[in-house]
């Protein structure tokens, strides 16, 4: 089922101010019994397949510069105000807290109402509206107990902690939800519009069903409406053939780019074009089988079981849960991508949501406290990284 919403009017604009937004549990995808081998993908290269002068350097780097915050519960999702502080969102909890960007001091804003954790369930997405100076709109992705869901809701700075969301207005609702592969991912375009990373719940008929959400990414207006130019008609179905899309992220030439989670032999690196088949479950990783659009990069599960992406210094960035470390794919010239390279293998435990803080600045979310993990002191943390 879609809500459909009518465009927003100024009556209800104003109301609104007045009334002042991965796999982590038994059945999961980052479990045990996965071994075959990386494939990489191949350098940027120039037509004349000499490297081109625009790719990426072929060595890279990720150093973590300091631990922003840490005494997280179940952080999922992440995204930066204007001014730069940080929210985030608590998969168990059902909570929203901002983190102060200089200080890494947490302030909470207060519980989604609604939020059913369980499995790999819970608040998991948060993104910024493109209008937020003028709405102040917060966006989340969450389950409840009968679907997935997308809402919207106000967030009055004026208000005491642990009041500030207002009530949620449900933009979209009807995604197919499951104890594993709830999807969960959002984030708004360069084109202002919404994607939404869905999974296939553990059916994996639903994800060549393109009657169904389940299994692919959606792009909806901010109004939660199928966008213009959609490749179905009036469906939000944006792509297809997906088993567990948990990341998404844009680069400088506005490709999107999408993680991921394979079933028993490959994780995967997407670049996303609209209406494609992405194969999920007719094929895993690259087939080279007609009317398959196949992955850029793809890993054997246990070296990534992959969740958030970012995009900076002219690589994709790809946090990693059962791999526990960042992977860097090079995707800036003619090729789509370069070799993979590997970071902090095993030094901060599983990694789940990594976002783009400008320039050669990444901030990195561990994901320890998720039922999956073994957390330590401190955990779950957000971390900055330097990247080259």
């Amino acid at each position: 089922m879609i809500v459909q919403r009518p465009a927003v009017t100024a009556v209800l604009a104003a109301a609104a101010l007045v009334f002042a937004a991965g796999c982590s549990s038994g059945g999961g995808d980052d479990s045990g019994g996965r071994d075959s081998p990386l494939e990489p993908g191949r350098p940027s290269q120039s037509p004349s397949g000499k490297p081109g002068a625009d790719a990426p350097p072929e060595k890279g780097s990720a150093k973590v510069t300091r631990t922003l915050t840490k005494d997280l519960k179940s952080p999922w999702g992440l995204a930066a105000l204007p001014d730069g502080d940080l929210l985030v969102s608590s998969r168990d909890e059902g909570t929203i807290t901002r983190v102060d960007a200089t200080s890494g001091k947490k302030t909470e804003l207060g519980s989604v109402p609604g939020v059913a954790p369980g499995g790999e369930g819970g608040l998991m997405g948060l993104a910024i509206s493109p209008a937020y100076a003028s709405d102040h709109m917060v966006y989340a992705y969450f389950t409840t107990e009968s679907d997935n869901r997308i809402a919207r809701m106000l967030y009055d700075e004026k208000k005491p902690s642990g009041e500030q969301l207002g009530a949620p207005d449900t933009l979209f609702k009807g995604i197919p939800k499951g104890m594993i592969h709830n999807g969960g991912r959002i984030a708004f375009g360069p084109d202002k519009m919404l994607y939404a990373g869905t999974g296939e719940t553990g059916d994996t008929g639903l994800a060549q069903d393109k009657k169904s959400l389940g299994g692919k990414i959606l792009r909806l207006t901010a109004d939660g409406e199928p966008a213009p130019g959609n490749p179905f008609g009036d469906s939000p179905v944006y792509s297809y053939g997906h088993r567990n899309v948990q990341g998404l992220a844009w680069d400088e030439k506005k490709r999107l780019w999408a993680s991921e989670f394979g079933q028993d032999t490959w994780d995967e690196l997407n670049e996303i074009k609209s209406g494609d088949n992405y194969g999920w479950p007719d094929v895993e990783g690259k087939s080279g089988e007609e009317g398959y659009h196949d992955p850029v990069a793809q890993w054997k599960t246990s070296e990534a079981s992959p969740s958030g992406v970012a995009y900076a210094k002219g690589s994709v960035w790809m946090a990693g849960l059962r791999g526990e470390r960042l992977w860097r794919i090079p995707v800036r010239g003619m090729t789509p991508a370069g070799k993979p390279q590997a970071f902090l293998k095993g030094e901060y435990g599983r990694l789940r949501t990594v976002l783009a803080a400008g320039g050669d600045k990444l901030w990195l979310v561990t994901s320890e406290t998720d039922s999956r993990g073994t957390p330590k002191k401190g955990d779950d943390k957000i971390l900055e990284v330097k990247v080259e």
